[in-house]
């Protein structure tokens, strides 16, 4: 089993920034295939980063250029840093781990005032 804890998410005004971090325990291989999706109010579930299992990152495009995806072996966690929020950025945001199966943490609650 593996779990997911989600952490630092806020409410924060448009062009600010924040950094959300996902500690992972269990049996987790390593920070690789560590990534962050986010849900807004009635949209799906979707990727905003994640790191490869060969330790490549993936971007949404909405984020590139904006949000940082990056992660710390010896603690097992994972970050997201977030710069330039904009409105549209709201949304719980959800920490995944893949390895055979999906792994979800409850996420975390990111709003973004306009």
């Amino acid at each position: 089993q593996v779990q997911l804890v989600e952490s630092g998410g806020g409410l924060v005004q448009a062009g600010g920034s924040l950094r959300l971090s996902c500690a992972a325990s269990g049996s987790i291989k390593s920070i690789n295939s560590l990534g962050w999706y986010r849900q807004a109010p009635g949209k799906q579930r979707e990727l905003v980063a994640r790191i490869t299992n060969v330790g490549d990152t993936l971007y949404a495009d909405s984020v590139k250029g904006r949000f940082t995806i990056s992660g710390d072996n010896a603690k097992n966690t994972v970050y997201l840093q977030m710069n330039s929020l904009k409105p549209d950025d709201t949304a719980v945001y959800y920490c995944n781990y893949f390895w055979l199966r999906d792994y979800w943490g409850k996420g975390t609650l990111v709003t973004v005032s306009s």
